[in-house]
Formats: C-alpha cells, sequence, structure tokens
C-alpha cells in the first residue's frame, strides 16, 4: 500500500468489500479483540459495520492510513495491510 498517499473514500470503500469477499480481515490482537469483547461487539458485527458503514477521511498514524467505518450504533478502525489483506485497529460502540 501507498504509505504517502491514501486511497480516496470511493476506493477504500470498494477494496474493503473485495477484502470482505475474497481477502482477509484480520482484527488487531490484544487491542480489537478486547476491545470488542468488552463492547459486546462480535465479528459478523464488525464485518456488518465494514460493509454497510459510512467511511471517513482516513488520518495517518503510527506509519499507516487508517479509515474510520460507522454505523449509527458501531464504528470500526481499520487500516490496509495489502490489496487482500487489512486490519482493524479497534471497534467502537456510540
Amino acid at each position: 500500500m501507498d504509505h504517502d498517499n491514501p486511497l480516496s473514500l470511493r476506493q477504500a470503500k470498494k477494496l474493503i468489500l473485495e477484502i470482505i469477499e475474497n481477502g482477509e480481515v484480520i482484527y488487531s490482537r490484544p487491542h480489537a479483540l478486547e476491545r470488542m469483547r468488552e463492547r459486546g461487539i462480535t465479528m459478523v458485527d464488525c464485518i456488518n459495520i465494514l460493509r454497510a458503514g459510512r467511511m471517513s477521511e482516513p488520518v495517518f498514524e503510527n506509519g499507516s492510513w487508517r479509515y474510520r467505518i460507522e454505523t449509527n450504533a458501531m464504528a470500526a478502525v481499520i487500516t490496509f495491510l495489502s490489496t487482500t489483506e487489512s486490519l482493524v485497529i479497534t471497534v467502537i460502540r456510540l
């Protein structure tokens, strides 16, 4: 992935949908998995957030572009590791 330039929101949304169907969604260990457990958010919930949520402009943090995707009830922060893998960094119940 290009660390100098983020994907457009349209490109990022298309890529996350492709990764859900044909790639791998990875969960940050232990952080994302602990937050999911604490906040009662399942992996199915998380995939639904990624699939149906609204994506916010990316922020460059800790060496990668991070995208916040949110529904009315929950949000996830992700980064793309490659064109076939995304990493869920954290999840939030709104």
